[in-house]
């Protein structure tokens, strides 16, 4: 093992008492160590390893596991470690994994937790849902087929209201807008999508001010209009229940039914409101083949086109404990991890973990009730980096903007104008960072200064004196999530 040189002579010359720390792991004493990355995950270990083995965590509470360089401590201590457990997922930082694979034992369990948790019931999210598209996909589709002698279906746009103009458009494969509505110049015959029957493309949409739009469709066979209904959209403000925030979905007319609507991913034609985020907001390129939108620079809300858009596939959200039915799901890999490495003590870390899971439904259920108590419109959460997905999904919150999708990405200034406009246009009465950055100035700080918004507390993937377990972490960030947008 590489290492092995270096453990002695840091314990001779840089860390004083570290071989005779009874709190390091050891291999003398014959206690069962565990070694996790966090100190969230070496929290559940102890719960479930209670006073049978010896849990040691990495990276030490308060401090950011993305950019945390281990010490020759650490270097040990993964070193004696029977059990290593690793949230994984990209979630630490890269030398802190190298330190956990370079230095644990042949004979360690080393545990890729949330990974692992899939196979127990863990629900983890693609980035590409959440972060990189983060607007729902809105096409064009006809269902059902035609009379002989007709060819296509035209859906004729034959009057849009709302605050700014509206157009829709493919982009071809060389980067080509070809613009087949716009309300800029005034709808008329022309402003329609044709397609035959049982068709289906993807388009690009954009918006030129925040606020409510409503497009009327006509679906019309040959000079006979077939259907016609209303399509909204909620361009930078808050939608309401009935919504469309994400997936794949069209504009559609169903020949069959006589309908327009919006079909969605699972076959269903509805009626919901589309929603156009203010994250969405883009500046009009300065090709002359975009004017059709407005004056290059200007700021315009944009759907993009799904084949030309950002798609990265296997880039998964590695904040799962957010989640707490996902945190059971950590703690049975952990439990399971442990009576494979200590069989004498599987009741023990059975009961244990049991004992945990039921603690966890009850703590599941307070945060449940403690979320839900804010009115739904107001359950926007602005943070500093997006690392709350999974909060979001689970307890019905609205992730409606961060400044950087990790603490190692700055901000452009794209970036900060569309946070701007996301805490304007949907009212947010507050913003929440981490502990680490309330202390210092920061762009979201600035932002919300500037427009005289709250500034709260949220934990993410540290412990603290604040929070010194996981059950408190969760609870604490549901009572300030309550307080500062109630």
């Amino acid at each position: 093992m590489k290492y092995r040189g270096l453990i002695a002579t840091g314990c001779a010359l840089a860390l004083a008492g570290c071989s005779s720390n009874a709190e390091l792991p050891q291999r003398a004493d014959g206690v069962t160590d565990v070694v996790a990355t966090t100190s969230i995950l070496a929290d559940m270990a102890k719960n479930v390893a209670g006073d049978r083995a010896r849990v040691t965590s990495l990276v030490p509470a308060g401090a950011d596991p993305h950019s945390y360089e281990p010490s020759l401590r650490d270097v040990r201590a993964v070193a004696n470690a029977d059990v290593v457990l690793a949230n994984h997922l990209l979630l630490e930082d890269q030398s802190v994994m190298n330190t956990v694979n370079e230095a644990s034992l042949d004979t360690a369990h080393v545990v890729k937790v949330a990974e692992t948790a899939e196979r127990y019931g863990a629900s983890l999210i693609p980035l590409v849902e959440d972060v990189t598209l983060d607007t729902p996909w809105l096409g064009a589709r006809v269902i059902g087929d035609i009379p002989a002698g007709e060819r296509a279906v035209d859906l004729v746009f034959t009057d849009v209201s709302g605050p700014g103009d509206m157009s829709a458009f493919l982009t071809g494969t060389f980067g080509q807008p070809q613009p087949y509505v716009n309300t800029a110049d005034g709808l008329d015959s022309r402003d329609l999508i044709r397609l035959p029957p049982n068709a289906h493309t993807h388009m690009s949409w954009s918006f030129t001010k925040p606020g409510r739009y409503e497009a009327t469709v006509e679906a019309r066979v040959g000079d006979r209009v077939v259907a016609h209904d209303v399509v909204r959209f909620a361009v930078g403000v808050e939608p309401g229940e009935a919504s469309i925030r994400e997936g794949h979905v069209d504009v559609a007319a169903d020949l069959e039914a006589n309908q327009v609507g919006v079909r969605t991913d699972d076959g269903k034609l509805v009626h919901d409101v589309i929603e156009v985020p203010a994250r969405a907001l883009q500046n009009i390129p300065n090709e002359p083949a975009y004017r059709f939108m407005g004056r290059p620079g200007t700021e315009v809300y944009i759907l993009p086109q799904a084949v030309l858009g950002k798609h990265v596939h296997g880039e998964i959200d590695p904040h799962a404990w957010h989640d707490m039915r996902n945190a059971k799901a950590y703690v049975q890999v952990i439990r399971d991890e442990l009576m494979s490495a200590d069989p004498a003590g599987a009741e023990e870390y059975r009961r244990n973990a049991q004992d945990y899971l039921n603690r966890i439904d009850a703590v599941d259920a307070q945060v449940t009730h403690t979320i839900y108590e804010i009115p739904r419109e107001r359950r926007q959460l602005v943070t500093t980096h997006d690392g709350y997905a999974y909060l979001g999904k689970a307890y019905e919150l609205n992730v409606a903007g961060f400044v950087s999708p990790n603490p190692a990405v700055e901000p452009s200034a794209r970036d900060v104008v569309a946070l701007t406009r996301t805490l304007e246009g949907l009212k947010v009465p507050a913003v929440f960072l981490e502990p680490s950055e309330a202390s210092r100035p920061g762009t979201l700080k600035e932002i919300a200064d500037q427009l005289g918004v709250r500034v709260c507390t949220i934990h993410g993937d540290t412990l603290g004196p604040d929070v010194p377990t996981y059950l408190d972490l969760m609870t604490t960030n549901a009572n300030e999530l309550k307080e500062c947008l109630s």
